[in-house]
């Protein structure tokens, strides 16, 4: 018997299994401008351009841009764990699609679009990386083209959920790696980074400091969801 798609985070009847509720649309909240540059964090009012959020300057990010498409809680969570606790694959391409739309202008430079990598152990325990199930959906729709053999993770890091700042920080020192025979296509290449949740950033700036230094002229970061997206009123001056 095929039963009917339903709401992945309700359980309402739906007709197209790739979508979600109209009652749990109208609850996530998506970002939009103004908001910061580097932190994807939203602000009251538009600071104008080369204003940064102070936290852009307190820890100052690894990669140029980020693009959140909706703040971290309430159906975008349970969106986020569908996917990555449940293998619920069919939220990943509503999920790419608010991703798409959210980091257009980023994605319109660039050359490649990476995922963040899992370590082998946690991908043969969880059996698919859910970053680079979105990096697909997002490169296919985007036409960049998706590499999930350049960038890869030589350290199994403990879980960063409720560790702080500099614990999550310290956990990522010497995770990544770049593969030593794909280095080469990283020069002077404009690189999107995708992951599903930006919350410290630790777990990106490690990927982004690697991905520089190993030569690509530019990294941005693309994520589904911004945790801590409390509206920024403290824009500081420009970088």
């Amino acid at each position: 018997m095929i039963l009917p798609p339903r709401c992945p985070t309700c359980g309402v009847g739906l007709q197209d299994p790739e979508t979600l509720c109209t009652g749990c649309w109208a609850k996530l909240s998506y970002i939009s401008r103004p908001f910061c540059e580097r932190t994807a964090t939203p602000f009251v009012i538009d600071p104008g351009p080369g204003i940064y959020a102070a936290s852009a300057y307190q820890f100052p990010p690894q990669w140029q841009r980020a693009r959140a498409a909706v703040a971290y809680e309430g159906v975008a969570t349970d969106l986020v764990h569908a996917l990555k606790y449940s293998d619920r694959h069919e939220v990943a391409p509503l999920m790419a699609r608010a991703m798409h739309r959210a980091g257009a202008d980023i994605l319109e430079d660039a050359d490649l679009v990476i995922p963040v990598p899992l370590h082998r152990s946690r991908l043969w325990r969880r059996r698919f990386n859910q970053a680079a199930l979105l990096a697909s959906h997002i490169a296919r729709a985007s036409g960049r083209l998706c590499r999930t053999d350049i960038l890869i993770r030589r350290k199994a890091t403990p879980p960063q959920v409720g560790l702080s700042r500099e614990a999550r920080a310290r956990n990522m020192v010497g995770a990544f790696a770049i593969a030593a025979q794909h280095r080469a296509l990283l020069t002077g290449r404009r690189v999107v980074v995708i992951d599903d949740v930006l919350t410290t950033g630790a777990t990106l700036n490690a990927a982004a400091r690697i991905l520089g230094a190993a030569g690509a002229a530019n990294v941005d970061i693309l994520v589904f969801a911004r945790a801590g997206t409390t509206v920024a009123s403290d824009a500081s001056t420009t970088i």
